[in-house]
């Protein structure tokens, strides 16, 4: 049985990631056009050359980590290796020199040296994280628990640390809106060093007494590591159809979210005008609810339902929750902005959205990590960093439309630089919400596309480790 102390510690590295994609998702976009000024265009192209080259290293290090070998087992040296330049990397991302500002060459090419830093070192620290789940349990309950946890972490980090910034770095001081102040932004980059030292640490030191697994026999590990060794190992992860399943759904549903990620901040801040301080709220406080509730009814749901079966739950459910608050302004149905409705609407739409969109990532690492027992089953050997780096690989190539088609739409429909809220046109504004829907609404269709066709449940997954077992029992 995995206690809640593991739980938590293991959970904790997921705050690890979760501070790069608060940087990237919530942060980067605004800093580097609005205050910086740095075309939206180049930005949103450079954000994708870096996550290019974060997709690729991915699923090597991935397969790297399968291969390893080392008293401090697989998963743990990469761990050890990556905390410290990746917190200096975010201090790095939001200093530039002042010198820069102005020269679109020299500006882009601080952000893209410090991307490629950033996305690296948090490659070798979360793709081993995520494949350490697979090793402290096989069972198929717990598995979704010490994933939920991660996830837990994640997404309460990715939320409360930017609501941490709004609050009390960005806040409004003297009538100046601190989002659009330069000298906020390194303290920032600091924060975020910080949380990522000690979150690292801590989940790294507290796990590991897994850093061998115990259920892992030795004859499954991969053996040598070369270049072909490693490409095969990819290319075998296909031949699953399940997997090439999740591969699909999974990147239509990151093209949704790259969209509504990159534009979620600036369709706050213009859109419906809210201050640093109500974003803080709508940011940590629904997401708090969110995964306080995911925790009390992720036991329930996974007894109740499949794993595949609540991925389709999710997935229309996110579909549904995008076809009624912004619907409803567009038919001049809802109050001004500034009154408390408007708050409130936002905060139930992004209490939705956070718990439908954690509830759908826990079970797609949960099957994920059924999956390579089957894996095993079929070709004798444990590759669960190929596994979930290739997941990984996809979703991040299909989150480059995230930040291309963000800066593509603020050019078009030209939101110009240091605009402040209430000064936008209205057809402006139009847009962006419409940016908004177009880039998330139809990607989720096509992921629930290739939801339904999922195959995978717990007699599934109980029948393959019992034969895995008995045949471990027959070669020893």
């Amino acid at each position: 049985m995995i206690t809640l102390k593991t739980r938590a510690l293991y959970g904790a590295g997921g705050a690890v990631y979760a501070t790069k994609e608060a940087a990237f998702t919530m942060f980067i976009l605004m800093f580097y056009t609005q205050v910086l000024g740095l075309d939206g265009s180049i930005t949103g192209l450079i954000i994708s050359l870096s996550l290019i080259w974060d997709a690729v290293s991915d699923p090597l290090v991935g397969a790297l980590s399968d291969r390893s070998r080392s008293k401090y087992g697989r998963r743990h040296p990469f761990l050890y290796a990556s905390i410290v330049p990746l917190g200096l990397g975010f201090y790095g991302l939001f200093s530039p020199p002042e010198s820069f500002i102005g020269s679109n060459i020299l500006l882009g090419g601080w952000l893209l040296f410090w991307s490629l830093w950033i996305r690296t070192f948090i490659t070798t620290f979360a793709v081993p994280h995520l494949a350490l789940s697979a090793e402290i349990t096989s069972d198929y309950h717990q598995r979704s628990q010490v994933l939920g946890a991660r996830l837990a972490f994640m997404f309460l980090f990715t939320v409360g640390l930017p609501a941490a910034g709004l609050l009390y770095i960005f806040a409004e001081t003297g009538g100046v809106d601190g989002r659009f102040e330069l000298g906020n932004y390194p303290i920032y980059g600091g924060l975020s060093c910080l949380v990522i030292w000690v979150m690292g640490t801590a989940s790294t030191v507290g796990t590991r007494r897994y850093a061998i697994a115990p259920q892992i026999a030795s004859e499954t590990l991969p053996q040598r590591v070369t270049l072909l060794s490693l490409v095969h190992d990819l290319l075998l992860t296909f031949k699953n159809r399940n997997f090439r399943l999740i591969l699909g759904y999974e990147i239509a549903a990151m093209i949704s979210y790259g969209a509504i990620a990159t534009l979620n901040m600036l369709v706050w801040t213009y859109y419906w005008e809210f201050s640093a301080t109500e974003v803080s709220m709508i940011l940590a406080i629904p997401s708090l609810l969110a995964v306080g509730l995911v925790m009390m009814t992720l036991g329930p749901l996974t007894r109740r339902f499949q794993k595949n079966r609540l991925l389709q739950l999710s997935i229309l459910g996110l579909i549904l929750n995008c076809l009624w608050l912004y619907p409803l302004r567009f038919m001049d149905w809802l109050p001004p902005n500034g009154t408390l409705t408007i708050f409130i609407l936002n905060f139930l739409f992004m209490m939705i959205f956070m718990y439908l969109f954690l509830l759908r990532a826990i079970n797609t690492q949960s099957i994920i990590a059924d999956i390579t027992d089957e894996h095993e089953l079929d070709h004798g050997t444990r590759q669960e960093g190929g596994f979930f780096a290739t997941t990984n690989f996809t979703a991040k190539l299909a989150s480059v439309f995230g930040p291309v088609y963000g800066g593509i739409a603020l050019d078009f429909i030209n939101l110009q630089a240091g605009a402040l809220p209430g000064e936008v046109p209205q057809a402006t504004l139009d847009g962006l919400a419409y940016a908004m829907g177009l880039g998330a609404l139809p990607a989720l269709f096509v992921a629930y596309y290739f939801v339904i066709h999922i195959k995978v449940g717990q007699k599934d997954v109980e029948h393959i480790q019992a034969r895995i077992k008995e045949r471990r029992a027959n070669t020893q």
